[in-house]
């Protein structure tokens, strides 16, 4: 059973998402269906089914697997309910529609979970492509048993077909296991696409070589997916001993301007999140810019699909278990999609999509001054924070539940720090998303002071860099120069306090603007 479940920017929330306390309140969802509700940053709704079955409940957006196709975003993804019954699977595929990647569709269940014996008892990522008139679609199949396990893998890749991208029909006679020498326990993300270089289908499959468990993009190729017929081949990557990735999960290929890309998500390392690697030719050598993070930690699993004109990379913001600032970080959450830049010398950056800025371009609130602190002074809308001596900060009246906060900040020194806060509670904690001159890097600390994510940035002092703030809920990301992104979790964001802070630096805020959708 599917429903529609409409998502604008002009529509008002009905009720919250997965708790009943604003302080809770994650964006993109509500209680119920067939309501216009408005999304940013979008997680699919609760009762999706039309039923009562808890199973049905509010659930949250896992790996994303976009396709473009005829003017419009089929946007794939894992649904992760919040209660899922023994005995039931997990992870079935839904979709949103999208025609500007601002405005959603939920389109509802696509692909559902198998039985207890099925190797898609629980479901994973894949990908789609399109091979004459049919639809392909490419999944992980996780089956993790012990009935199942003593005479099966406990992964492998599946494929359901569709004549029109909404009627998907299993093909129980297509499995592919991990082949000889790979690891059958961890097999998995499928991402497929025609490979002009071969002029044959490319299959990349995420494992680990076996004896050995170093992570590997295995490459298989077909003729005609259709014959179901798919030839192992050497891997297109393989973990570096520097590296030594446990897992390069959910990966993606493709071609902008000269340049090969290689995307995939690791979760094990020191440097969790989604990576990228740049070649001249899809055979490599793949090379690692110094920079080579999509995001910080807390965006996930992104995938990329292009429209012909601008390719957008689509990741999970993880939530937070339980469901407060100093939770832990546990898996899926909300959607967030980047625009990817390609800049001067090949390497990627990240902005925000046009179409989401141009939903806050008309209504504008003023930043209403709450207090100032330490070394502060407002003069004609520039803020100027001398915090080289001690702690200095601005702090304003909330925003609401969905903002765009723009502004340019200066930086006088090498070393301190300075950026933003969001206040999440009255005693005066606060998350912070700071500039750090000296480490050369964009961090988030929740209100403990532990920093949670983190992503490369190379400050130069007394010059003026372009920040945006795109925030719905607890979902907020920061934009430096239409060149770097760093999402975060900020529970209670939309309801408490924010402002401007400087610790052993010395910072100037100007053009502060701050504006609403209407």
């Amino acid at each position: 059973m599917k429903y529609k479940n409409i998502i604008t920017i002009a529509s008002i929330f009905l009720s919250l998402v997965s708790c009943s306390s604003d302080e809770a309140y994650v964006g993109g969802s509500i209680s119920g269906g067939n309501s216009e509700m408005t999304s940013v940053f979008p997680t699919p709704p609760s009762q999706w089914m039309g039923a009562n079955d808890p199973y049905y409940s509010a659930g949250y957006t896992g790996d994303i697997m976009p396709f473009f196709d005829n003017g419009k975003f089929h946007i794939y993804f894992l649904h992760d309910a919040q209660n899922k019954p023994a005995g039931k699977g997990f992870h079935d595929i839904h979709e949103f529609l999208s025609t500007d990647l601002a405005h959603f569709t939920y389109e509802g269940q696509t692909i559902p979970y198998g039985q207890t014996n099925d190797p898609d008892f629980a479901v994973g990522t894949g990908s789609v492509v399109k091979v004459g008139n049919l639809y392909y679609f490419y999944y992980t199949g996780h089956n993790g048993l012990p009935a199942f396990l003593q005479s099966n893998a406990r992964e492998s890749v599946l494929c359901a077909t569709s004549p029109d991208l909404k009627n998907w029909t299993k093909m129980p006679s297509f499995k592919i296991t991990a082949p000889a020498g790979y690891y059958d326990f961890d097999f998995r993300d499928p991402h497929v696409f025609y490979n002009d270089e071969l002029k044959k289908y490319s299959m990349l499959v995420s494992t680990q070589t076996d004896p050995g468990r170093k992570a590997v993009l295995l490459h298989f190729t077909s003729a005609d997916p259709a014959s179901g017929k798919w030839d192992v081949q050497s891997p297109i990557y393989t973990t570096t001993p520097q590296e030594n990735y446990l897992m390069m999960e959910c990966a993606d290929i493709f071609k902008m301007g000269n340049y090969w890309y290689l995307v995939f998500s690791e979760n094990w390392s020191g440097n969790k999140g989604t990576h990228y690697k740049m070649a001249s030719s899809i055979n490599g050598p793949w090379t690692t810019p110094q920079n080579d993070m999509i995001d910080g930690e807390y965006f996930y699993a992104g995938k990329t699909a292009s429209d012909g004109n601008k390719r957008y990379v689509f990741g999970w913001n993880a939530r937070k278990t339980p469901e407060n600032d100093l939770g832990n970080k546990d898996w899926a959450g909300n959607m967030v999609i980047h625009e990817l830049i390609q800049n001067t010398d090949g390497t990627l950056g990240t902005n925000s999509p046009k179409s989401v800025t141009d939903l806050f371009a008309k209504k504008s609130i003023s930043a209403e001054v709450d207090v100032t602190s330490g070394n502060a002074t407002v003069n004609n809308g520039t803020y100027t924070l001398s915090g080289s001596t001690e702690k200095a900060m601005v702090t304003f009246k909330a925003t609401g539940k969905k903002a765009k906060i723009k502004a340019e900040v200066t930086l006088a020194n090498n070393s301190g720090t300075a950026g933003f806060v969001f206040h999440t509670n009255d005693a005066g904690a606060y998350y912070k998303i700071i500039f750090d001159s000296a480490q050369g890097k964009i961090k988030g600390f929740n209100s403990a002071s532990q920093e949670v994510t983190r992503i490369p940035f190379q400050f130069q002092v007394n010059t003026k860099y372009d920040i945006e703030i795109i925030a719905e809920g607890s979902v907020v990301v920061l934009y430096i120069n239409g060149k770097v992104a760093l999402t975060n979790r900020i529970y209670g964001r939309d309801k408490n306090k924010w402002g401007l802070i400087a610790e052993g630096q010395n910072a100037v805020f100007t053009t502060l603007q701050v504006t609403q959708p209407e």
